[in-house]
């Protein structure tokens, strides 16, 4: 990928079939596919980073070795993207966040093909939001997409699909919205699930009167909540989402989550706040959910994201055409919440569902594994409903 390359070259990105084996436990092998499913990390370089992780804390010094490896041999890009790597598993409030984050940031807007792509704040409230105006590539024009991402990624991660859909015929929109990416590290703007705000904004700020609208992973849901609300929206994608996060656990663990909220709420607050000066996976979680939503208390930031359910949806008022795809073997959102979503979309002007398994090489969360496909059906559903 370091060779002098161009924005406009077709063959910028590739996108490499194939779910690996790059560790056991599934959360630390899901990361390592992504980046390499994106088109931007090699199998070779991720498979011996992943025989070198043993527990939680052998995750940063592993990643940054590979990316300090590269670094010194001119790999930028991948260098990166390493740094990317070595970020993500990094506890909010350590003092190498922020500077990993930077590092990341500057290595990818100094080496990526950027020619025709505007970075852009956009005035949102009191701050900004960060956008990627990116034009399309070819002669035929088929309209604008937005895209965004969910949890834990930055818009700078799915800059390969996004140019994907330049290099066919179509104006992307991609952007850090509220509690994501620059938007909520720079410009400290907290999550809110209320996603109609964030895209009425850029909708306003480009003067656009239709667009597809493409939510990844917990965007999945968002995007789904915004075309509720937004009927700029045309076409909504989703893809990797829940159709409610506060059904995601068994019943016996919601029972607990409520009465522990109701009867033990101090007490569950210094256990998790304990928790997270204890570090390692749930350390993490806990509190990037609350560095996202800036919500400083554990109960009330969960209860907060709780609130991404099936109620605040409003599928009802969904009147666009929409495309919802699952993989049947997300490790992250259980099968069993693809149906009930599919028949909550009652007023949908159509509705197109999709369910990639092993056989696809993309049953994974967000299609990790087979991006392409998923880019190719994607395309091929938003070009035939343009054009009616």
């Amino acid at each position: 990928m370091d060779k002098k390359i161009t924005y406009m070259d077709s063959d910028l990105f590739t996108f490499p079939i194939g779910y690996h084996s790059f560790h056991k436990k599934q959360l630390y092998n899901f990361q390592l596919n992504r980046w390499h499913s994106l088109g931007y990390l090699s199998y070779d370089d991720l498979k011996t980073a992943g025989e070198k992780i043993r527990k939680f804390d052998d995750w940063k010094p592993v990643l940054l070795e590979q990316a300090d490896n590269k670094l010194d041999t001119g790999k930028y890009i991948e260098a990166a993207f390493f740094y990317r790597a070595a970020e993500f598993y990094t506890l909010n409030g350590q003092e190498d966040k922020e500077s990993l984050y930077d590092k990341f940031i500057d290595l990818f807007y100094s080496n990526v093909p950027l020619e025709g792509v505007h970075v852009e704040k956009v005035p949102y409230k009191e701050s900004f939001l960060h956008v990627l105006k990116m034009p399309n590539k070819t002669e035929i024009k088929k309209g604008t997409v937005l895209i965004h991402i969910g949890f834990d990624s930055f818009i700078e991660e799915f800059y390969s699909i996004a140019w994907f859909f330049t290099t066919q015929g179509y104006d992307v929109i991609a952007f850090d919205g509220p509690g994501q990416g620059k938007s909520v590290k720079k410009y400290n703007v907290p999550f809110d699930f209320e996603w109609e705000k964030p895209v009425k904004t850029i909708l306003d700020y480009y003067k656009i009167s239709e667009a597809a609208l493409l939510g990844i992973s917990l965007g999945g849901w968002l995007c789904l909540r915004a075309a509720a609300f937004e009927p700029r929206i045309k076409w909504v994608i989703s893809s990797g989402g829940a159709y409610d996060y506060y059904k995601i656990p068994p019943a016996i663990a919601r029972w607990m989550m409520d009465f522990f909220k109701k009867y033990m709420r101090e007490g569950s607050n210094k256990i998790a706040l304990k928790g997270i000066e204890n570090g390692g996976m749930e350390a993490w979680r806990n509190s990037n959910i609350m560095y996202i939503t800036k919500i400083d208390i554990p109960m009330d930031a969960f209860e907060y994201a709780w609130q991404m359910n099936s109620k605040n949806l409003h599928a009802d008022k969904i009147t666009q055409d929409v495309m919802v795809i699952t993989g049947k073997d997300d490790h992250f959102i259980p099968f069993k919440l693809h149906a009930p979503l599919i028949k909550s979309l009652i007023n949908a002007k159509s509705v197109t569902d999709i369910v990639f398994t092993k056989t696809d090489h993309a049953s994974n969360h967000c299609s990790i594994g087979n991006i392409k496909l998923s880019l190719d059906r994607m395309i091929s559903w938003l070009d035939k409903k343009i054009e009616k």
